[in-house]
């Protein structure tokens, strides 16, 4: 959303003595000036979150403001924000004023002028941000609070790891998508972590990394694994194949959340996971293209087995390559899905009989995303037209638009909007000067909106075509 510093003004002058909690996800628009009137109004805030939002820095005042006026603050999250002016002697004062802080997210901030923080924030048990600038003698004199067991620490590296090794035993989340480690340096922490119930890393973790999680992380639900810059070049230790997942499938059989790119990708593995995995209610694959030859490609046998024995998935993503999953895969996909509300499908299916094979399942199936699949308007309006659950459509990369888009039609309904962005070529100058051509690839999106128009298919027409025009 769009927020406007008068807005949090208005808000905290009408509602500020009584706000427990304001959470701005992603919004823009607004400057720490708004922010100001929170630290001087709410004073009864026990959460305050700004994660992800786009905020204009101009002073830390209102961090300042939090500081002497809030003390029943619990969760303050700033993470990852560009913010420069956040004094640590305000992060300190908060944990002595606000005796019940738990859970602190920050920005860029030297781990050493947060020795005072740690000390004062007794029962603090979450803690994101800081980093370290290679002062290793002066590390040593970093503790962290007793109760801490969720952790997030950015640009960690080798010789600061022996800081959390105290902890280790305690953590129940770890984050370390912003750590400098390599795959030793995962191996060499995570065995020490038993009790660990939420990971997040980047491929750089490997397949040992992950036989290390799987042998010593039998508590683990939650495991997310990014592509990192680092990959270009790595060694094969250092990516992520059927190995890993294979050992994982068996060591942590826990799980319920697992999102992953992979370099390389068996039906096997993926049967490992329906067998062993039964509690898995969010799984999420990404096939990279960085290994030309995938050999037990397509993965049908691997999805059905999948999909049947994790009966609990709510949320299912699956992007692959060209052949990664035949029609009849897609299929699978369809009459296996019975639970699933949420589905990302990339790459996937041959033809437009793939998709309609699909359609005749999933039946609770509210939201669905489709990337590079090429399959035709006619195919696109048909399928909707089965999925009777479906809320939300969006679809990049579908056969070229026909003349006037009637074929998309046939999906009409009472409060059902529906906007086009056909595909187009883009002539830009790249950095060395030369003049080259991007293709965008088109764009459908479909969503029911209570507050949007009414359409019949003169409407919708007339929609359609306007949406042409703009693009």
């Amino acid at each position: 959303m769009i927020v406007n510093d008068s807005d949090l003004e208005v808000l905290c002058r009408s509602r500020g003595q009584v706000l427990r909690c304001l959470k701005l996800d992603k919004c823009s628009g607004f400057s720490t000036d708004g922010l100001l009137h929170v630290g001087r109004s709410c004073r009864q805030l026990r959460t305050l979150f700004l994660e992800d939002s786009s905020i204009i820095e101009k002073d830390g005042r209102w961090i300042h403001e939090i500081a002497m006026n809030n003390s029943v603050l619990e969760t303050l999250n700033f993470y990852m924000m560009d913010f420069v002016k956040v004094s640590f002697e305000d992060l300190q004062l908060i944990a002595r004023n606000c005796r019940n802080l738990v859970s602190l997210k920050i920005s860029d901030c030297e781990i050493l002028d947060l020795v005072g923080f740690f000390h004062a924030a007794a029962v603090l048990e979450e803690f994101y941000g800081g980093s370290f600038y290679d002062q290793p003698d002066g590390y040593a004199a970093v503790t962290f609070p007793s109760r801490l067991c969720r952790l997030g620490l950015t640009y960690m590296g080798k010789n600061e790891m022996p800081i959390v090794f105290p902890f280790a035993p305690l953590f129940k989340e770890l984050d370390l998508l912003y750590a400098l480690l390599d795959t030793e340096d995962h191996c060499w922490l995570l065995q020490r972590c038993p009790n660990l119930e939420v990971l997040k890393t980047r491929n750089v973790i490997g397949d040992r990394g992950l036989e290390v999680v799987a042998r010593r992380c039998k508590q683990l639900k939650r495991l997310r694994i990014e592509p990192g810059a680092e990959e270009e070049g790595m060694e094969d230790e250092g990516l992520v194949s059927q190995t890993g997942l294979m050992a994982l499938a068996q060591g942590c059989i826990e799980l319920e959340h697992l999102a992953v790119y992979v370099s390389d990708i068996t039906n096997a593995s993926l049967e490992y996971i329906g067998t062993y995995l039964k509690n898995m209610c969010d799984f999420r694959l990404v096939l990279l293209n960085q290994k030309e030859r995938i050999t037990d490609l397509p993965l049908d046998k691997g999805v059905r087995a999948l999909l049947r024995g994790c009966g609990k998935l709510r949320r299912f993503a699956l992007h692959l390559r060209p052949g990664g999953l035949t029609d009849a895969g897609l299929g699978y996909v369809g009459q296996y899905s019975w639970n699933i509300r949420w589905m990302l499908l990339g790459y996937v299916g041959e033809s437009d009989a793939g998709l309609l094979e699909f359609s005749k399942g999933c039946p609770k199936l509210q939201k669905l995303e489709i990337g590079g699949c090429f399959f035709s308007e006619h195919a696109l309006a048909a399928a909707m037209i089965r999925l009777t659950s479906l809320r939300y459509l969006w679809v990049l990369g579908y056969r070229e638009l026909s003349q006037s888009s009637r074929d998309l039609l046939a999906m009409a309904r009472l409060f059902w909007n529906i906007e086009l962005v056909p595909a187009r070529r883009v002539v830009k100058t790249d950095r060395v000067g030369e003049v080259v051509v991007v293709e965008h690839s088109g764009h459908l999106l479909a969503y029911y909106s209570l507050a949007g128009p009414r359409i019949d298919f003169p409407d919708l027409i007339f929609r359609l075509n306007y949406q042409r025009i703009l693009v």
